[in-house]
């Protein structure tokens, strides 16, 4: 105990010593002890009262001229509320630099609390989202009148971002952001990415362009190629350069169909039906059969018969080039099994599976990029684009699932279509 609480029960006992030589002479001990004590419990109430008062006006003042114990209870008092007020200040700054620094980016920053309410925004949040000051505790959805910004903030899933147009200029695109941080705080960036997505145009513009413009002079070609390989003995000398040519032209003609595929995929709306998944996927395995002259290759097996939402000629173009792949890339006598089925969580998974030679890890992430080719130790050169998986990709991405891939060199291959509940019909 500190000096000042000695100091305390110093005075109590000498009071105590004071009660008890008085009462040697005029008696009464007893009643002069609960003097002492009420006389004691009113000036302890005062200093109370007194403390309650300098409490309640916010604990201002430094003079304080209490004595004993309750002189110790101001000091401590007034040391803690000086390091809290320091910290304070500290803090206040940190918060001043922080504004500062993202009112200089040029991204649009907001401070979203639990319920989506603004808790603060900088410039650039003002100038691309149309936001103000007062619109702080306001629900961002109600300011921010986009149906898929609604629906991303609903569903709560941060892991993609989305692209909406400003509330500002309709002109200008946003990449919109959702970081969650603190106790149900969400920190959202919108990004200007209009620039981006133009230069991107541009590039989808060019291909599609330039393989329209390719297509009628190779079909110019590839038709004298084929005059001057029925003239006969005239041109025998010259038959393996013909057929050369006509293979090139007709590996051209399907490069640029497929790039025509992708910008197609890229810019079309997206239409939706309920499509007949075993059926489709039975005309597709027979087509295959048919072009590797077997009917024993393609094992196909059905764990459901649920349908999917989605578009019949973009389900068809992915499923096809899938089993195909699995066609090529496994050796002529082995099995490629397709297998349809319903998942534990509602959704539903098709699996392609060969017997190939496998796709080695390192390579497995970079497999649907575009021209993106594994050249193994093959016997035999396999023919194709490049641009298989990256349609497959596309169209799965148009219909909210996703590729998963499995592979071991030397034993073979799947390929996993996950389709979400929502997309089973």
């Amino acid at each position: 105990m500190g000096r000042w609480w000695w100091r305390e029960i110093h005075i109590v006992l000498l009071l105590l010593l004071a009660a008890t030589l008085l009462s040697v002479f005029i008696g009464h001990f007893t009643e002069i002890c609960l003097f002492i004590a009420i006389c004691l419990l009113l000036r302890q109430t005062w200093h109370v009262n007194e403390l309650e008062h300098w409490l309640r006006a916010g604990a201002v003042g430094d003079n304080l001229t209490a004595k004993g114990i309750w002189e110790d209870i101001y000091f401590h008092l007034y040391k803690i509320k000086k390091t809290e007020k320091k910290r304070k200040k500290k803090l206040r700054k940190m918060i001043d630099q922080f504004r500062r620094s993202t009112n200089a980016l040029p991204d649009a920053a907001v401070v979203l609390g639990k319920h989506a309410e603004i808790e603060w925004i900088n410039k650039a949040a003002r100038d691309v989202l149309g936001l103000k000051k007062s619109d702080k505790g306001q629900r961002i959805p109600n300011l921010i009148r986009s149906p898929q910004f609604s629906q991303y903030l609903k569903e709560n899933d941060y892991t993609q971002k989305i692209s909406i147009a400003s509330p500002v200029n309709e002109n200008i695109i946003l990449q919109i952001t959702i970081v969650p941080y603190g106790a149900g705080l969400r920190l959202l960036i919108a990004q200007d990415i209009t620039h981006l997505k133009n230069m991107e145009r541009m590039r989808k513009d060019f291909v599609a362009n330039v393989s329209h413009e390719l297509r009628t002079p190779l079909t110019v070609l590839k038709g004298y190629l084929e005059t001057l390989q029925e003239m006969g003995d005239g041109m025998a000398a010259y038959a393996r350069s013909f057929q050369q040519m006509s293979e090139q032209t007709e590996r051209m003609q399907l490069l640029i169909d497929d790039l025509l595929l992708l910008t197609r995929l890229e810019t079309r709306e997206k239409h939706s039906e309920c499509v007949n998944v075993p059926q489709l996927l039975s005309q597709i395995c027979r087509e295959g059969d048919a072009i590797e002259n077997s009917a024993r290759r393609i094992e196909l097996t059905f764990g459901c018969d649920k349908n999917l939402m989605g578009d019949p000629q973009e389900l068809r173009s992915a499923f096809t080039n899938l089993v195909i792949n699995a066609l090529k890339y496994s050796p002529e006598e082995s099995v490629v099994r397709v297998h349809w089925q319903l998942l534990a969580d509602g959704g539903a998974c098709i699996e392609v599976e060969d017997r190939g030679e496998g796709i080695a890890a390192n390579h497995i992430p970079r497999i649907t990029e575009r021209f993106y080719r594994v050249e193994g130790n093959r016997s035999r050169k396999i023919k194709g684009t490049g641009l298989g998986l990256a349609i497959v990709k596309h169209v799965l991405v148009r219909h909210d699932a996703k590729l998963e891939i499995q592979s071991e060199l030397g034993k073979g291959s799947c390929f996993r279509c996950l389709f979400p509940r929502k997309r089973v019909c």
